[in-house]
């Protein structure tokens, strides 16, 4: 049973760069930033105006009218990158065990855009309740996981992870050991997001999280800069099909690159901070490096948390040099979320999905908006400033770090 192997056999993605997967790693490469005044609401009066929209997602495009409007934002993207995945995979659902097969999805918040709206509604009216039947099933975390297994017959394990920024990665975590631990042959298995919006916005800026360059939006997300301020709130989603090697063998299919570990740990410091020595970075990395059964030495690349932030950036960077010595200098060190922007719960798996692509293709994404150096992080570090590096890519981690002090990374394996 140990020794059941995880691949990735398809992958759907909908971010601020593009609502496919080519799309969205066509514009990594190109270091494309998706911020830009926002568009969802009137955000004239809010300290930060400008977010990672995505951009021309019409989900009426991909879902019969009537039924998308039972959707939140959120749900709709889930819906439709697993809709994305399960085609690029190539499953014939004939052919499959429905019961060996699950969906486990990630979400930090859910539905707040219909929680917002109907609370609203009901505020500004006159106090007689009018609730959407549908606001329930609309706001809470776990229906898309619902939604998709109800849509593909899948009767397999079926929940959603729920831990802030490290939603989805927890997802693709649970997913690998269910399938290692024979509960499962395949999973659809992400995270969406979908919190552009008045109480997104407001509530990230009362913390003093988010940036607020409204006049530069597009440099905004500056991870490692000397002068950044804050990360830029984005929204999205994506997913990955998940399944047993032999079972993915056996019936033909392509396979991106296998997942070898998966790390969780907790900081166990504070609810909103990071550890200043970057402790549960180091553990949660260690633990997948572990899990894969390889040396420090043999990864090559890093798809940090970098979110953008005064603190995290630097915790992190300490955890990277604290954990892997002097080849900290030698691997590459990338925020993606320098041109998305954050995706809260949806993040890890778009990120995973950037280090999939990096493994498959010997190409580092690069990090954005680097304009002058901060003399606390250390210089020798190879943090892919502006540009793309090739370099022959093996193995990559995805790291992920959420309120709370939840810290999870996912490890990919070049698939030859």
């Amino acid at each position: 049973m140990s020794n059941r192997r995880v691949v990735v056999t398809g992958i759907g993605a909908i971010t601020p760069l593009g609502n496919n997967l080519k799309d969205y790693w066509g514009a990594l490469l190109e270091g494309k930033s998706g911020a830009a005044p926002i568009t969802l609401f009137d955000a004239t009066n809010f300290k930060t105006n400008f977010a990672c929209e995505v951009k021309d997602f019409n989900p009426t495009d991909f879902i019969d009218r009537k039924e998308a409007r039972k959707l939140d934002r959120f749900c709709q993207f889930a819906v439709v990158v697993a809709d994305q995945a399960f085609n690029d995979s190539g499953i014939e659902l004939e052919k499959i065990n429905g019961d060996r097969a699950g969906v486990i999805w990630g979400s930090g918040i859910g539905g707040m855009n219909t929680f917002y709206n109907e609370c609203v509604d009901f505020g500004t009216g006159s106090g007689t309740p009018r609730f959407n039947p549908f606001f329930i099933p609309k706001l809470i975390s776990d229906i898309p996981a619902g939604h998709i297994s109800i849509k593909y017959g899948f009767r397999g394990p079926n929940f959603t992870t729920v831990s802030a920024c490290a939603s989805s990665s927890h997802a693709l975590i649970d997913a690998f050991n269910y399938i290692k631990w024979n509960k499962a042959d395949l999973f659809i298995a992400g995270g969406s997001e979908a919190c552009v919006k008045e109480p997104g916005i407001g509530g990230f800026n009362a913390m003093m999280a988010l940036s607020t360059r409204n006049n530069d939006p597009k440099t905004a997300s500056r991870p490692f800069d000397k002068d950044r301020d804050g990360f830029v709130l984005g929204e999205g989603g994506g997913a990955l099909v998940l399944e047993e090697y032999e079972h993915a063998k056996k019936r033909g299919a392509k396979i991106y690159a296998e997942l070898v570990g998966g790390g969780m740990t907790a900081d166990a410091h504070h609810i909103t901070a990071p550890h200043p020595e970057g402790l549960g970075a180091k553990n949660v990395m260690k633990s997948a490096i572990e899990e894969a059964q390889i040396n420090n030495k043999e990864v090559d690349y890093i798809n940090v948390h970098g979110t953008s932030t005064p603190l995290g950036d630097i915790s992190e960077t300490k955890a990277i040099i604290d954990l892997f010595g002097d080849h900290a200098f030698d691997l590459n060190i990338s925020s993606t979320k320098s041109m998305t922007g954050h995706l809260l719960g949806a993040a890890g798996v778009v990120e995973s999905i950037a280090c999939i692509m990096a493994v498959k293709n010997n190409v580092i994404p690069p990090t954005i908006n680097h304009f002058e150096r901060d003399e606390r992080i250390d210089s020798r570090l190879k943090l892919t400033f502006n540009e793309p590096q090739e370099r022959s890519v093996n193995f990559a981690i995805s790291n992920t770090f959420g309120f709370g002090g939840h810290n999870a990374s996912t490890l990919f394996k070049k698939y030859n």
